[in-house]
C-alpha cells in the first residue's frame, strides 16, 4: 500500500488516460472542453466526487473532459490554479484564505468535505487525553502549509495554547513517514486526514482521536476556481459544480458502491490494492462529505463557519487582519442552483 503524495506522477497517468475513455460514449461527436483538476494529494478517495463524475461521464454530459491531476499540498494547488495551470482544484479553507490576503483572487465554489475531514490524533497508549495535554510537545503534519496545519492549530488555540510556545509542528509527511514518527516519539500527535488516520490504523499504529467534538463544523477541503474564471466562463464554473454534486450523489447512494469503487481503482489502482480497506476509506470519506445540516443541501459552505475559519488563520498568523470583503473568498451560486435549493 502505498499512498503517499509524493508518488502521485504515476498513479495519475493512468487516471488521464481513463477519463477520455469513460466519457468517448457518451460524448459522441461532441467536442469536449478541456479542464485540469488539481488535488493536493495522489488519492482518489478523497476526490470521489470528481473520479465517480468521471467514470460516470457526467462531466461529458457536460461538455467537459476533466484531466485530474496531483500535487503536494494545498498551497501547490493554488499555485497551479493562479498560474492557469488548471482551472480548478480542492485546497483547504485556511490555505485559500492566507492565498487571499497574499491577493489570490482564488473562490471556494463547492464544499465536498462538509465535516471536518481532520483530526488530532495520538497513539493508542498515550498518556495524551485533551488537546491540552500536549503543552511542551510536537505535532506531526503532513505538509508543511496544508489543511491540516491550520486545522491542527485550530484546535491547540481553542485549548488556550500558543504555537512556538506551548507546542512545535513539524512536517512529517504521511503514510510510512508519520508511522514512524509516532511509534519512535519524535511527535506525540499527529494532524490527521480520515485517510490517513486509516492508514495508519492499517499498518498496526493504532491512533485515537482527540478532537473536541465541536470542531466538526470546520469544513474541509472543497472545490476552487479563480475568481476571473467565475466572471468571464460561469457556465463552465456551473457545469463543473453540477457534474460534480451528480458525482457526490451517486457515490452516496450504496446499491452503486461497487460502480464507484472501480472509478476509485481506476483513478489510483495501488490505493485500491485492498479493496476491503479502500471501501473502508471510502465509507469514511462519504461519512465526511454529508452535511450536519441539510437545509440548504449538499455543497453548501456555512457563512458562520468562514467567519470562524477567518478567526482561526488571523490568531494563527496566517492573515494579518480581517480580508477587506470575506464573503469573496467563496459563493454558494452555483452550489444551490445545481442542487435544488436556490430560490
Amino acid at each position: 500500500m502505498m499512498l503517499k503524495r509524493r508518488t502521485f506522477a504515476a498513479l495519475m497517468t493512468s487516471a488521464v488516460v481513463l477519463a477520455p475513455l469513460a466519457i468517448a460514449g457518451s460524448a459522441a461527436a461532441q467536442e469536449l472542453t478541456k479542464v485540469t483538476f488539481v488535488s493536493p494529494s495522489a488519492s482518489a478517495i478523497n476526490s470521489f466526487g470528481i473520479y465517480t463524475a468521471i467514470g460516470e461521464g457526467f462531466f461529458a454530459e457536460e461538455g467537459l473532459e476533466v484531466s485530474p491531476q496531483a500535487i503536494n499540498g494545498s498551497g501547490a494547488v493554488l499555485q497551479a490554479l493562479s498560474s492557469g495551470q488548471a482551472q480548478f482544484g480542492r485546497p483547504g479553507p485556511g490555505p485559500v484564505l492566507a492565498a487571499r490576503g497574499r491577493g489570490v483572487d482564488a473562490v471556494f465554489i463547492y464544499n465536498h468535505a462538509a465535516k471536518n475531514n481532520f483530526s488530532l490524533v495520538v497513539p493508542q497508549d498515550s498518556d495524551v487525553q485533551v488537546p491540552k495535554d500536549l503543552t511542551g510537545k510536537v505535532v506531526g503534519t503532513g505538509s508543511a502549509d496544508g489543511s491540516e496545519v491550520g486545522f491542527a492549530r485550530n484546535v491547540l488555540s481553542g485549548a488556550g495554547m500558543t504555537e512556538g510556545t506551548d507546542y512545535s509542528f513539524l512536517t512529517v509527511g504521511d503514510g510510512g513517514p508519520a508511522s514512524a514518527g509516532l511509534a519512535s516519539g519524535e511527535i506525540a500527535a499527529y494532524s490527521s486526514s480520515a485517510a490517513d488516520a486509516a492508514i495508519l490504523n492499517f499498518r498496526g499504529v493504532k491512533v485515537r482521536d482527540i478532537t473536541p467534538p465541536e470542531f466538526v463544523r470546520f469544513f474541509g477541503n472543497g472545490l476552487v476556481t479563480m475568481g476571473d474564471t467565475i466572471r468571464d466562463n460561469p457556465e463552465l464554473v456551473e457545469k463543473f459544480v453540477r457534474a460534480v454534486y451528480r458525482g457526490h450523489m451517486f457515490a452516496l447512494d450504496e446499491a452503486n458502491r461497487e460502480k464507484v469503487m472501480d472509478h476509485m481503482a481506476a483513478g489510483n489502482p495501488q490505493e485500491s490494492e485492498d479493496r476491503a480497506f479502500a471501501e473502508a476509506l471510502l465509507e469514511a470519506i462519504l461519512d465526511k462529505s454529508v452535511p450536519t445540516d441539510l437545509s440548504n443541501g449538499y455543497g453548501y459552505q456555512p457563512p458562520e463557519v468562514w467567519e470562524e475559519w477567518q478567526t482561526v488563520q488571523i490568531e494563527g498568523g496566517e492573515l494579518a487582519e480581517p480580508l477587506p470583503d470575506l464573503t469573496a473568498a467563496y459563493t454558494n451560486e452555483f452550489t444551490l442552483k445545481v442542487n435544488g435549493s436556490a430560490q
